[in-house]
């Protein structure tokens, strides 16, 4: 079984534990009542530990499970599916903050990714996020915080500071600007929803150094 379906299937399974809060309907006529989402609580994403258990919302929780098949798929063959994540989860379980990953290599255990390390690996996984989530942020520390949502270009500052730093950092158009990068970095208009999917894809590739293979 290949790593993008062996991480895809450990996230079908984790997700069976759901528990949901439903707020009882008002007996008589009032202000409407929130209902509160379904969260699961889990210590893995996937096939990935976490240093730290978690609760996160349904949605949230499951579309992490399909970035982490996305991340792996396009990370060096050397390395094992991902074995443990660090980050934490906001108290609603509506957002998640990722600080690390840790794969295997050569049988020993390897940081492919840490948020306090600036390099091009960073700026890959932030990649590999930004195509599956439509609000990305880097806090404090270099934390990757995510928030559940469709991917896609919004032309919001966040988004357009990691494609300007990409085109820069994993392309070499040194001059790349905000008002320039999107005619840059290929044929398409990167901008677009297709073109934005295709930047990231090649951004993590390019990142990880697997844009060869």
């Amino acid at each position: 079984m290949s790593r993008r379906g062996l991480l895809a299937g450990t996230a079908v399974a984790s997700a069976a534990t759901v528990t949901a809060t439903v707020a009882a309907a008002p007996a008589v006529a009032g202000p409407l009542v929130r209902v509160a989402q379904p969260t699961v609580a889990s210590d893995r994403i996937a096939t990935a530990r976490l240093a730290a258990p978690v609760a996160l919302r349904t949605d949230l929780y499951e579309r992490l499970g399909t970035w982490l098949a996305f991340w792996s798929a396009n990370s060096p063959r050397g390395w094992s599916v991902p074995t443990e994540l660090a980050g934490q989860a906001d108290p609603a379980g509506e957002a998640f903050t990722l600080h690390a990953i840790r794969v295997v290599v050569d049988d020993q255990p390897v940081d492919a990714f840490r948020a306090d390390r600036v390099d091009t690996a960073h700026l890959a996984t932030l990649a590999s996020l930004h195509h599956h989530f439509g609000q990305v942020t880097v806090a404090a520390g270099g934390g990757l915080r995510v928030l559940d949502g469709e991917p896609g270009f919004t032309g919001s500052a966040e988004q357009v500071a990691f494609a300007v730093a990409a085109s820069r950092q994993l392309w070499g158009v040194r001059t790349a600007d905000a008002a320039t990068w999107r005619h840059r970095v290929g044929t398409a208009d990167a901008a677009s929803r297709a073109g934005w999917a295709a930047f990231t894809r090649t951004a993590l590739r390019r990142g990880l150094r697997t844009d060869t293979h």
